[in-house]
């Protein structure tokens, strides 16, 4: 039951079950096996992605409900088809009044029967940060007033929200009119099992674990069994039923213990049918280096690794220096990474986890002095949490309090090194308590050290995403092809052993791993990056086009930081499309974005809306039709074409022959040169894939079908075929990757060239001329007879 390929689609009240099913017979056409879809479960009134679930016991009627999604599954089952959903276990949406199992809570605090779901601690009132002023202003404008609701009554805020009065509250048997006053109603709000307060406090008053820093999302207990099978059944029911093959995981490091989760989600799926196999895939970012564990009981990663492992081949090192440099020139700011995420790290960790960090300090200070470390202070505590959160090497650790598997040693001793370096003098055996427990050490007191660890673990998870990805991402443009989810921009490329390497071990611990090139949170499409990638390979041409660039912008960009200018310059790189009023608007879009999520010039919470008009400003300048900016610029991306696309050729045909399961993001079967959501979530044009594939008018999507049609005719030579890496000798060696597939007698050979900027730059060729690859041979051939018509060679005997 492992998928040949799969497609994901973005579900929506604009595009439907319905509309899926419409899809289907070009997806049999292109070869998709599976299609897999962004979750089906209830969300929050008008979601665009499905990640706020407020039931996810019930498919969501905005979709088509459960007939529209059993229509769509007859219609892939008529195709050989299957289907695999995304589904949430982490959290659920909470925004507003929707959530009936979260307004029980509301109603009833610590009695609800729901109160287990959600990861709240009780020390006070439930925190609801929904206000737009402080409470006693809120109630001074008239935006809180009492409303029936039901057989009750109701506190309404501005904007429609009704959250409940307690059963049990004096209101309920006294007149209205005496809680319109200002003092009644406040009265009235101090008695209720919830605290309204202003949405900016929230930071630091929640007391209850959300989905890094929204408020909109609370996360969810799903280490209880009992929330495990009031969250799961509807998934359980459907894989009974046959209409599902298997699921992917949102965002297993959020969780409290992944690996048992894993385990349990395995065991359950097993149960209903020992004999079937359900596909099971997380969305886990691993670190270079690091290993998604194989006693898990999963298929492997939803695949941001090979996305990484994949744009690593395209870059040339030699690049990452040169451009540091002219980074650094134009916009004053480091060219190191590290330097940068550290920064950023420690920003997010104390504007907006202020509330878990000092929950985590909490149950390590209990810790320490339940063990006998009496001298140890709350300080102390926060001072060593921070400085391990400020440096940690990954996403998280995977320890209980009693144990932890050894994988974990090597980040807790890199953890361990970059904490010292920043800590007070004398606090080393702080950082040690804390490693500790994360080791399984915590001596016996095991609720203790459980609870301290598991809140660790699910905020280091977050402070990385928002730290890194969400925030120095945003800040740091040596070249932005490298600041991708998963990805690490402190090193731009990797050798072709270190690839070779990475899919054999793939091969061998997840063979039905998905590969993914492009993602619904991608920051740039796949064809983007490959073209961005160029420019490692021509630094210093690109420096030179930069100084003329500038030299154009520099009349329009008034109070524009230079950061700014050159990560938009790198922008429409990898967007570019003939300027019209459809792709400035998607600069504009993508424009705003960036600066508030870089927290720098402006920010979500403060917006500086002057600056913001003067960037739009100056992308409206130079786009300008017909403008000597967009004409020069037109100019370099056509100069660019061929390596680009040589670059586009090449991820796919990998993406597609090595170890794993490729997964096609919506519209990437066509050129993927979006941006960061909502860009990368537009409506694809289904019509035009098709006639293009009838045609055979793009070459990209023409390779994928063939390859998709080959895995199909062999589907065990891909599913369990080896990998052997051929290596190639002469004097262009290092821009060749080529490898064997093999499975008894049938063999799959791949040659792909990489790198090929300083070859094809400025060229119409396709590929490089015979006399630039010399002497080069991979497996017996001269490169320049595998690579003359195109950068990929692939055969199968």
């Amino acid at each position: 039951m492992i998928p040949r390929a799969t497609y994901r689609l973005q579900l929506h009240s604009g595009f439907t079950f319905a509309d899926a099913e419409a899809v289907v017979p070009y997806l049999a056409d292109l070869g998709i096996s599976h299609l897999y879809a962004s979750p089906i479960t209830v969300a929050a009134r008008g979601s665009t992605h499905g990640y706020d679930v407020i039931d996810p016991t019930r498919i969501n009627p905005e979709l088509g409900g459960e007939e529209g999604f059993r229509s769509l599954i007859a219609a892939l089952h008529a195709r050989d088809m299957g289907c695999i959903i995304d589904i949430v276990p982490n959290h659920m949406g909470v925004a507003g009044d929707e959530n009936l199992w979260w307004m029980d809570v509301a109603e009833k605090g610590r009695d609800s029967a729901y109160t287990g779901v959600f990861d709240i601690d009780w020390t006070g009132p439930l925190v609801l940060p929904v206000l737009g002023a402080p409470v006693e202003e809120a109630i001074a404008a008239g935006d809180i007033r009492v409303v029936t609701r039901g057989e009750g009554l109701g506190v309404q805020l501005y904007g429609g929200a009704v959250y409940p009065v307690r059963a049990d509250d004096p209101a309920l048997g006294e007149e209205r009119s005496h809680y319109e006053g200002a003092d009644g109603l406040a009265a009235l709000l101090s008695r209720q099992h919830y605290r309204l307060t202003y949405w900016r406090a929230a930071n630091d008053s929640l007391n209850w674990r959300r989905f890094f820093s929204i408020n909109e999302l609370a996360g969810v207990r799903v280490e209880d069994p009992a929330v495990f099978e009031l969250t799961h059944r509807l998934y359980f029911d459907l894989y009974r039923r046959g209409l599902i093959d298997g699921v992917r995981v949102d965002h297993v490091d959020g969780l409290a213990h992944p690996a048992g989760y894993c385990r349990a989600l395995r065991s359950a799926f097993d149960a209903i049918d020992p004999d079937r196999h359900a596909y099971i895939v997380v969305e886990k970012i691993l670190a270079a280096g690091e290993r998604l564990p194989v006693d898990w009981g999963t298929d492997g990663t939803s695949g941001y690794d090979f996305m990484r492992e994949v744009s690593e081949l395209l870059h040339d090192p030699a690049g990452q220096e040169p451009l540091g440099a002219l980074w650094e020139e134009i916009s004053g700011r480091p060219a190191d990474f590290e330097a940068e995420a550290l920064v950023a790290r420690r920003d997010i960790l104390s504007w907006q986890f202020e509330g878990q960090l000092t929950a985590c300090v909490e149950r390590f200070h209990a810790l320490g002095q339940a063990v006998g470390e009496h001298w140890l202070t709350h300080g102390m505590i926060r001072r060593a949490v921070q400085a391990l959160l400020h440096g940690f090497p990954v996403y998280r650790t995977y320890g209980t309090g009693i144990d932890a598997p050894p994988e974990d040693a090597a980040v807790r001793d890199a953890a361990r090194a970059a904490a010292l370096r920043s800590a007070a003098p004398g606090e080393g055996p702080v950082i040690d308590l804390i490693l500790g427990g994360l080791a399984g050490e915590g001596r016996a007191v095991t609720d203790l050290a459980a609870d301290a660890v598991r809140r660790f673990q699910q905020l280091s998870a977050p402070i990385a995403a928002k730290g890194v990805e969400d925030t120095a991402f945003y800040r740091h443009g040596v070249l932005l092809s490298v600041n991708d989810v998963g990805f690490d921009p402190g090193q731009f490329a990797a050798s072709v052993e270190a690839f070779h390497e990475a899919m054999a071990r793939r091969a061998g611990d997840h063979p039905g791993a998905m590969l993914a090139t492009a993602t619904h949170d991608h920051k740039r499409g796949e064809d983007a990056r490959a073209r961005l990638a160029v420019l490692s390979t021509i630094a210093g041409e690109w420096g030179a086009e930069v100084a003329r660039l500038l030299e154009l912008a520099v009349p329009h960009a008034d109070g524009v930081d230079p950061a700014d200018i050159y990560m938009l310059f790198q922008t429409l790189i990898g967007a570019w499309e003939p300027p019209a009023d459809a792709f400035l608007a998607r600069i504009h879009d993508w424009q705003g974005k960036t600066v508030r999520e870089a927290k720098r010039r402006s920010s979500w919470e403060a917006p500086d809306e002057a600056y913001e008009a003067r960037y739009r400003d100056l992308a409206t300048a130079l786009l300008m039709p017909g403008g000597a900016f967009a004409q020069a610029f037109g100019r370099f991306i056509e100069d660019l074409g061929p390596a680009a696309e040589a670059n586009s050729i090449v991820q796919t045909a990998l993406h597609y022959t090595v170890p794993g399961v490729p997964d096609l993001y919506q519209g990437c079967d066509g050129t993927d040169y979006s941006m960061v959501d909502p860009d990368n979530r537009r409506a694809v044009d289904y019509g035009a894939r098709r006639a293009s594939l009838v045609e055979g008018t793009n070459a990209k999507q023409a390779l994928i079908a063939q390859l998709l049609h080959l895995r199909a005719k062999r589907p065990l030579l891909f599913a369990e075929g080896g990998y052997r890496p051929v290596l190639a000798t002469g004097a262009q060696a290092q821009h060749v990757v080529a490898f064997l597939r093999e499975r008894e007698g049938e063999t799959l050979f791949v040659a792909a060239a990489i790198r090929l900027g300083a070859a094809l730059f400025r060229s119409d060729h396709a590929a490089p001329p015979g006399e630039w690859w010399g002497d080069t041979v991979v497996d017996g051939r001269h490169a320049r007879d595998l690579f003359h018509e195109a950068p990929v060679h692939i055969a199968i005997f």
